[in-house]
């Protein structure tokens, strides 16, 4: 009995340490690496080669997702569930498409985070939006879109866990999900339209972006806030209860 704890805790040790170590390797990715391969993109390639640079920015966003499977199984209900999840924001892109910025893509991205963890709200994000532009088209911003909402969803799922059960932290779910689509979405996407549209870049020509954008920010903010409301709260429960009832749930991350 004192054999079976002692491997038990060895077991949780080294699984804890390899979801640190996940984490550590996911922060780079994202913080840096994606980074820098837009940068490569807009600069050496001069946004010539978006299509590659979106492909690198997924594969990226694989490899810290695909890092939790390499202990356990099933792998194919992870990624049924994932793909489900993206499903639901390229169609509600799709269903909202005459509404300008009104879209439930970064609600539906949060959700995923806070459910599944950091990786699976970055890899749905980022395939959200991939997805959705073979609909909408695909151009020289898609990566940045793929990147922003990518990034929404990687810090919802290090800011919140699992279910949302009172209404504080549903409010601050929501105070998150307003912040996020106004300052990482709004802020990359202005900054995209400047890099792709002027010959020189300038603070004056920077300052003139966001301030004409703050309106659809705050549009987008808004209908971030709106779906969350409606769709958190019974949404999560619904995948906790998917997440138990078929182990899709590492142990580093309980």
């Amino acid at each position: 009995m004192e054999r079976f704890d002692v491997t038990e805790i060895r077991k949780s040790r080294i699984l804890r340490t390899e979801g640190k170590l996940r984490r550590v390797i996911s922060a780079i990715l994202m913080v840096i690496v994606i980074p820098a391969i837009m940068a490569i993109g807009l600069f050496v390639w001069d946004d010539r080669q978006y299509f590659l640079v979106s492909i690198l920015i997924l594969i990226c966003s694989m490899l810290p997702f695909f890092m939790r499977f390499e202990r356990r199984k099933p792998k194919t209900r992870e990624l049924v569930v994932i793909a489900v999840m993206v499903t639901i924001a390229v169609v509600g892109r799709a269903a909202f498409y005459m509404v300008p910025q009104f879209k439930p893509v970064a609600a539906i991205v949060i959700i995923t985070g806070v459910a599944f963890g950091a990786e699976a709200g970055f890899i749905t994000g980022a395939l959200s939006a991939f997805t959705s532009n073979l609909l909408f088209g695909q151009g020289p911003w898609t990566p940045w879109q793929m990147f922003a909402f990518g990034m929404i969803g990687f810090i919802a799922g290090l800011l919140f866990k699992n279910e949302i059960k009172t209404k504080l932290s549903l409010l601050c779910l929501c105070i998150y999900g307003a912040l996020s689509t106004f300052v990482i979405y709004g802020a990359l996407l202005d900054t995209a339209s400047v890099f792709m549209t002027a010959s020189k870049v300038t603070f004056e020509m920077l300052l003139a972006t966001y301030i004409s954008g703050i309106t659809f920010n705050l549009i987008h903010a808004a209908a971030t806030i709106f779906f969350l409301v409606i769709l958190a709260r019974p949404m999560l429960k619904k995948l906790c209860r998917i997440k138990i009832k078929y182990g899709i749930i590492a142990k580093d991350d309980k």
